[in-house]
């Protein structure tokens, strides 16, 4: 075995070791191999090469990224985009999956959730405004459009009140 078929197996397992962690896109696994030093040549043919193996695919990694970050960690479109984006997944593909990530959980449900969750501390009378506020910015600051966040809070303190009557 030579120099290079060393230098390309050992940017290989890098590659898997990597991938074993989670999965990444292209543009991740890439920067990730360039980090640790592997010539550009090398860090090409192995991104091929997984990408046929289908080990690389950023078509899945989108979908699986965007449900972790909608379903699970509950954020709003606009910080999954960004993430999306972070990651290097291309526009078109982004405004693909989005779609399929909320028809499972409605960034409307998402909110319902974290309002129960995290607005215990809200007064059921709206009289705590200064717990309303940061729970609002809280919302906002997860991706979430201000109006929806705003519409969603005033419907959270009517449900409260008809509850309360």
């Amino acid at each position: 075995m030579n120099g290079d078929d060393a230098l390309h197996d050992r940017a290989k397992q890098t590659a898997f070791r990597l991938l074993s962690v989670r999965a990444r896109s292209v543009r991740e696994l890439r920067a990730r191999l360039k980090e640790k030093g592997y010539h550009e040549s090398v860090v090409e043919r192995i991104v091929e090469r997984l990408s046929e193996l289908k080990y690389l695919d950023d078509v899945s990694f989108a979908r699986q990224w965007a449900r972790n970050l909608a379903v699970n960690k509950l954020w709003g479109n606009r910080r999954i985009v960004a993430s999306l984006q972070e990651k290097g997944i291309p526009g078109i593909l982004i405004e693909k999956v989005i779609p399929e990530v909320r028809s499972e959980l409605t960034e409307e449900e998402a909110i319902r959730q974290l309002i129960r969750k995290k607005g215990k501390t809200v007064q059921s009378d709206g009289s705590d405004i200064k717990e309303r506020w940061k729970l609002s910015r809280s919302l906002i600051a997860r991706g979430f459009p201000p109006d929806l966040v705003f519409h969603m809070l005033q419907r959270s303190k009517e449900d409260a009140i008809d509850e309360g009557e």
